[in-house]
């Protein structure tokens, strides 16, 4: 049975829009782990998610073959971008990605794909419900962790803890790499955010929540990258002297 026009115009004002996403992928000399990430997060987005999307790779200076690489699969995959920034940081490429797009909702996650990709749509069905800001968390109930190192486990929950303790936050964990925001709270948060490197991700949560942004936290799946690059050392000292610098200097722009 076909349907007129004016049934066709009326099935399509019942349908809601659902909001255009980018997911920006911050790499640092990633040209091994680049192409299987973005097929892989490429083919669940094509399968599971419903919002119009795109995908970002955001390039912070590699040095090996992650440019060439990155290009290509920009080439292959129409929803595929490719940008190269000079400035090294995960902070600087978040930063000028979300506040250059024109996505309702931008998001990031890390290139290893450690949380598992099944928590991405719940996480955009939070924001749509009328959340500001989505992170996802391996330190509340319903999360599930795997391969952890002990000390990394440790660090990870001393470091959430001193943050509630310093700034009374209801948020579990600041630090993981899953995190999906409405571009107006971007266009309102990030201006505040003076950090670049591995603490943008707790000062843009503690930015927000000072500012009133409603804040949602999800618990994901997440199995921990062995390869990581990341100096646990240098970053607990690093996210210490930016938890003092809000905390005590009251410094954002």
């Amino acid at each position: 049975m076909k349907m007129d026009s004016s049934e066709k115009l009326q099935n399509q004002q019942a349908t809601p829009t659902k909001q255009s996403v980018e997911i920006v992928l911050p790499v640092f000399n990633e040209e091994k782990v680049l192409p299987l990430s973005v097929a892989k997060l490429h083919a669940f987005l094509t399968e599971n998610v419903k919002n119009p999307w795109q995908i970002l790779i955001a390039d912070n200076g590699s040095e090996d073959g992650t440019r060439e690489i990155g290009k290509k699969l920009a080439s292959k995959y129409s929803n595929v971008l490719y940008d190269h920034i000079a400035e090294k940081g995960r902070g600087w490429s978040l930063n000028r990605c979300w506040l250059a797009s024109k996505a309702d909702i931008v998001s990031y996650m890390d290139i290893d794909l450690s949380t598992h990709l099944e928590a991405f749509p719940h996480m955009l069905d939070e924001i749509e419900s009328g959340y500001d800001m989505v992170i996802g968390s391996r330190l509340i109930s319903g999360s599930q962790v795997q391969n952890r190192t002990l000390i990394r486990e440790i660090t990870s929950r001393c470091y959430n803890l001193l943050i509630r303790m310093m700034f009374f936050t209801n948020f579990n964990d600041a630090q993981c790499g899953f995190k999906a925001l409405t571009r107006n709270a971007a266009q309102g948060v990030l201006p505040k955010v003076l950090d670049r490197g591995w603490f943008f991700d707790s000062e843009i949560l503690l930015v927000a929540s000072r500012r009133g942004y409603r804040i949602k936290e999800i618990p994901v799946k997440w199995t921990d990258d062995p390869d990581s690059k990341v100096n646990i050392p240098k970053t607990a000292w690093n996210n210490t002297k930016g938890l003092l610098r809000l905390r005590f200097g009251g410094k954002t722009k």
